[in-house]
């Protein structure tokens, strides 16, 4: 029979505080995204405002008691006031555009169709159910399943079938697909077959669709008794369409394309460098005064605060607390990006001067973080999804961290260089006959670098360069 014994344990455990935690998120966050960040702060806490470039406030109470509030030039202004931008700074209107997308175009193409309330409800569910590159990756039995459910309608697969088709029919060609053959079939058959090339991509996508993926040419040329020019013009009707066809209605267009704000500006001219940081539309903080004069009229000369008044003036008083530790925040994150980046320029100084990628030394995590004096967590949370901008490209400060690989001759290398060894292979081998991975390892062997086939693979898939068989071409 067992028994219940009761014993003290001393354990040892790490927890991090809710600031501690937010503040690791702020650092994590692009210029891109900060901007958003701080108006949700300003937005949930009432004595949060921004203020304009040219005002100061430096005049901010400090924390900890309701007497010290009432206390005027007690707190240093960094604490209660931040500025995020240089006089030189432009405020940038952010335009956002939405087009149309694309259930909502194929829902008015529809409207032309001569179809019944009914048909026109099942054809709406199927147009919804498509995904971002317009293909129907759903089965109709689990389609005709929740029709019943949410809709309260029953349809049968054939019903629902007939009623793709029609949406198959719609722009852009090749839409509601199942699969990547029907999705191009659908492409091609909309076109008219006024050439020997073209007849031969649909007979290759119908018929022999498996062998041309895999890119065993040589058998389908044997297997369909054709030459080598008439496969190759095949082959380049196949490549004009499109394996996305609501790609363009996902990706946007014009204004509304994604593009990279960059976190840093470098600029180099005359032998020195001149890193900024780039505020881009982030507003500067303060503290509002009204809310400091509130509590002081609430309180007596002596600083003493009535029952009443209590609640009220400890509710501002956490308000204050939150938006003076959040304005702390800002700072101490801008001040950590510009420490760690200073190390990353200063490292790499001979890359950063014209971008030769043959001067990038090997950096890990560890190195900035022994220069910084930060933990190699923060140093990762700082180089993850930023950029900077430089006089010759933007880049990401994730792609400037490489591996240190070591020659014949004992010198350390960047693993850039041995990966633009790699590309500059690559792009000059014969397409017929595409180099693999042990004869790419024998040409980095024989020019000194000592390098393993499994990690030239694992550089060949870093640079999203396929294997061999998949890079032959006729």
């Amino acid at each position: 029979m067992s028994h219940i014994n009761q014993r003290q344990v001393q354990t040892l455990q790490q927890k991090l505080s809710p600031q501690q935690i937010q503040m690791i998120k702020l650092l994590e966050l692009p210029t891109a995204q900060l901007d958003s960040r701080i108006k949700e702060e300003i937005e949930s806490n009432i004595v949060l405002e921004e203020q304009e470039p040219e005002q100061t406030d430096d005049e901010q109470p400090a924390r900890i008691s309701v007497e010290e509030y009432l206390k005027e030039d007690d707190t240093p202004s960094y604490k209660a006031h931040i500025n995020n931008r240089s006089k030189d700074d432009k405020q940038r209107p952010v335009y956002i555009t939405g087009g149309r997308s694309l259930q909502e175009s194929l829902i008015e193409q529809l409207g032309f169709r001569s179809l019944s309330q009914r048909e026109m409800t099942l054809a709406r569910y199927l147009v919804g159910s498509l995904d971002e590159d317009g293909y129907l990756r759903r089965d109709m039995e689990a389609i005709s399943d929740d029709l019943a459910f949410t809709v309260g309608v029953e349809a049968s697969i054939e019903e629902l079938e007939r009623l793709l088709a029609v949406i198959q029919d719609l722009e852009p060609a090749g839409i509601g697909a199942r699969s990547l053959q029907e999705c191009l079939l659908l492409q091609i058959n909309q076109i008219p077959m006024t050439s020997l090339a073209r007849r031969t991509a649909r007979k290759i996508l119908s018929d022999h669709f498996d062998e041309f993926v895999k890119k065993h040419y040589e058998k389908l040329i044997s297997r369909m008794h054709i030459s080598e020019d008439e496969f190759r013009e095949a082959a380049a009707e196949i490549r004009r369409l499109s394996p996305r066809p609501g790609g363009s209605f996902s990706e946007g267009t014009g204004d509304a394309a994604p593009y990279i704000i960059p976190d840093f500006l470098l600029d180099y001219q005359n032998g020195k460098f001149d890193l900024q940081f780039n505020s881009y539309n982030v507003p500067e903080l303060r503290v509002n005064r009204r809310y400091v004069e509130m509590m002081r009229e609430m309180a007596s000369p002596d600083g003493k605060v009535s029952e009443e008044n209590r609640e009220a003036v400890q509710f501002v008083k956490s308000k204050i607390d939150s938006a003076k530790w959040f304005i702390s925040a800002i700072k101490q994150r801008h001040d950590t990006l510009m420490q760690t980046m200073r190390e990353i320029l200063d490292y790499q100084q001979e890359y950063f001067k014209d971008g030769d990628k043959s001067c990038l030394r090997p950096m890990i995590l560890k190195d900035i973080a022994d220069r910084t004096g930060l933990d190699v967590s923060t140093i990762s949370r700082v180089v993850n999804s930023k950029y900077v901008q430089t006089h010759f490209g933007v880049l990401s400060l994730k792609s400037l961290f490489s591996e240190a690989m070591q020659t014949e001759s004992g010198e350390e290398v960047s693993s850039h260089e041995i990966k633009h060894i790699l590309q500059e292979c690559i792009a000059e081998e014969d397409k017929r006959k595409p180099l693999t991975d042990e004869v790419l390892m024998d040409i980095l062997n024989a020019k000194g670098y000592r390098i393993a086939r499994r990690t030239v693979a694992k550089y060949r898939e870093m640079l999203d360069i396929p294997v061999a068989r998949l890079r032959k071409q006729i």
